[in-house]
């Protein structure tokens, strides 16, 4: 199915809880965070519905997103049942890896095929520091534990942030010499930060590639996927990295996703305050017809581009937590 400016939609983010085990300090304050009530959250047959509905518009690729998804129970049936609904031919998810060392395997059997695992630092102190609450360790477990399981690729989501990380550039992309691991480096987008987004905080990708340069020669590459990182590979190395670069290189022009949200909310932009309540028609007994020309419409809606940076004001207001990050 087609936005308004002829873009293809075939992928849809599927928050499943706005919940988190940790508080990264760039996405959840510490503090304040009201939690929707479980009731306010769509039950896994009324996402399903959602899923159905979009595939039978010609989505194909689902990802199961958070808050952090690992902690809502049921998940692993859930990404059971996305995998048997015709019409999908790649499940996956993102999460922050904390206990995905004993889920990694039962999830693949359900029929998830790759995973990104969100992994800001490689110092367990540092990493501490960044998510409150992250425990490094349990983190690469889940890391080694979907290299394992034969999830591919497994990917590993680090958001790049000015004088907090970027010293480890090039020990991420280090990783990839001998692992078949897919570093993404995140530029900082102005969504749920507890701190003040500035200019000054972003680590741009001409900066990012710049500082990798002083230690890797490296070339373009291609990596399974629907998304819009671009990708390099050391030559030689097993594995390769890529940079999402929504602030600096707009990729706008080629967004091929919409979001839902755990409270039932379709979103055709992160950076856009545009919105679709599915909840309510859902509890309200919407036929499947009925359902698919509402998510028809919200897909229609699309944006042509986000504008996070020209509204700071309205897009600061926006928690990634909640949208699906």
């Amino acid at each position: 199915m087609e936005d308004l400016y002829g873009r293809v939609v075939t992928y849809l983010r599927v928050s499943v809880t706005d919940r988190c085990n940790l508080r990264c300090r760039y996405c959840m304050p510490l503090e304040g965070v009201r939690f929707k009530d479980p009731a306010e959250l769509l039950s896994w047959d009324e996402l399903l519905r959602v899923v159905h509905a979009a595939a039978e518009l010609g989505v194909s690729r689902i990802r199961v997103t958070g808050g952090e998804p690992t902690t809502r129970p049921g998940v692993v049936d859930f990404v059971r049942e996305v995998a048997a609904t015709p019409g999908v031919v790649d499940v996956s998810m993102t999460t922050n890896g904390m206990l995905l060392a004993s889920l990694a395997e039962p999830l693949r059997a359900a029929g998830l095929r790759r995973i990104n695992i969100s992994l800001d630092s490689l110092q367990p102190a540092r990493f501490r520091h960044l998510t409150h609450f992250g425990d490094f360790d349990a983190v690469w477990a889940g890391v080694e534990a979907a290299l394992a399981s034969g999830l591919d690729p497994v990917k590993l989501n680090c958001v790049a942030l000015r004088g907090e990380n970027d010293d480890e550039l090039a020990e991420f992309v280090a990783l990839t010499e001998t692992m078949p691991l897919h570093v993404r480096f995140i530029e900082l987008m102005p969504l749920g930060s507890s701190h003040p987004w500035t200019r000054e905080r972003l680590l741009g990708a001409a900066d990012i590639r710049s500082r990798i340069a002083e230690r890797f020669a490296f070339v373009p590459e291609t990596v399974e996927g629907g998304g819009p990182a671009k990708y390099y590979r050391v030559p030689g190395f097993a594995g390769t990295f890529g940079i999402i670069t929504a602030m600096t290189e707009n990729f706008c022009h080629a967004c091929n996703r919409v979001r839902l949200t755990a409270d039932g909310e379709l979103q055709p932009c992160l950076g856009s305050l545009l919105a679709l309540d599915l909840r309510e028609p859902l509890r309200s007994g919407i036929s499947d017809e009925g359902l698919r020309r509402l998510v028809g419409r919200g897909i229609r809606a699309k944006p042509e581009r986000h504008l996070m940076e020209e509204y700071l004001e309205e897009t600061a207001g926006r928690r990634m937590w909640t949208i699906g990050g």
